[in-house]
């Protein structure tokens, strides 16, 4: 089947996420405007207009009610899905990189980029006290003081009771979410982390890095499990919830684009089995790289986003459900 092309966006998809049931898809953008869509026609429900920087990130609570987005306006924005207003506003001294409702949608963590001499700080406040957000006293706020890098994505761990960091020079630290401590730190990769994507159970995480490879990690232990090589670096990965199967996304950096074609197969999505590691298909499609990637709920389809400006959603054939790998 062809793909659905999803063109609402002026500037470079940053993020794409569906929501719990995966009737919906959300994307955020380099322009100021985060939008939805329907995922089964691609047809656009609207914008999330308030942001006046590039949206960095964005997440949608369990119950599909609320929606978070973190920008470069310094703002992390909590709005209402259906109509589109503003619940909630955070004004930060630097960028908000990254953002996630908790499990249970009562909590939001979200980071800022260390910009100006002030530090990349993770804060996690209780979506359910005004005042937190009002007089900015958040229930958690771990600095990231030099010379630790920057935060660059983020994953709440098992039980919503620690917090999984990834960061610029390939890092990944466990917080505790009650002390705010470091727990653990792991440095399997050599480079910026740019996405973590947790398992449908929540089991396993993989990273996506600029040193060419995403990993497959344990949630709990934080042990390397797999290891997807590929010669570009990784922008983002996903997990399928159906098979052992991981879909890896990225190119070569946006500025040395313009030497190279598209038929080359720089930009394809690149599917790997989950266990034995060994790549068995790519998909073609953008003309530039793949910033963002995100398998439906429901696991027949998934969606990319890319340095283009287009959202790409492509239902699998029947082919990739009866396709067996050779052991």
């Amino acid at each position: 089947m062809r793909p659905l092309m999803l063109h609402g966006h002026e500037r470079s998809i940053t993020q794409i996420k569906y929501n719990k049931d995966g009737d919906l898809l959300f994307s955020s953008a380099k322009d100021s405007s985060p939008g939805v869509w329907y995922s089964v026609n691609g047809e656009r429900l609207g914008t999330y207009d308030g942001h006046t920087g590039v949206v960095w990130s964005l997440d949608v609570k369990w119950d599909t009610t609320q929606l978070l987005t973190g920008a470069g306006d310094n703002r992390l924005i909590q709005w209402d899905v259906e109509t589109g207003k503003q619940l909630a506003e955070l004004n930060n001294q630097t960028s908000v990189r990254t953002c996630q409702f908790s499990y249970s949608g009562t909590l939001a963590l979200y980071s800022t980029d260390c910009q100006m001499g002030l530090p990349s700080e993770i804060i996690v406040i209780d979506c359910r006290d005004p005042s937190q957000i009002e007089q900015d006293k958040p229930s958690l706020r771990i600095p990231i003081s030099a010379p630790n890098p920057k935060v660059t994505s983020i994953l709440w761990g098992t039980l919503d009771e620690k917090i999984i960091s990834g960061h610029e020079n390939g890092d990944i630290v466990v917080w505790d979410f009650r002390t705010g401590k470091n727990i653990t730190m792991v440095s399997e990769h050599s480079q910026q982390i740019n996405d973590m994507q947790l398992s449908k159970d929540g089991t396993m995480f993989i990273t996506a890095s600029k040193d060419c490879t995403a990993k497959l990690f344990d949630t709990d232990s934080v042990d390397l499990m797999k290891t997807y090589k590929t010669e570009r670096p990784v922008n983002s990965a996903a997990l399928s919830p159906i098979h052992d199967h991981v879909v890896l996304g990225g190119g070569q950096e946006a500025m040395e684009v313009t030497t190279t074609s598209a038929r080359v197969g720089k930009f394809d999505a690149r599917f790997f089995h989950l266990v034995f590691e060994e790549e068995f298909g790519r998909v073609k499609g953008h003309f530039g790289p793949i910033n963002s990637l995100a398998f439906h709920p429901d696991g027949k389809s998934y969606s990319s986003g890319g340095e283009d400006g287009y959202v790409r959603v492509h239902e699998f054939d029947q082919s990739y459900f009866d396709f067996r790998f050779d052991y």
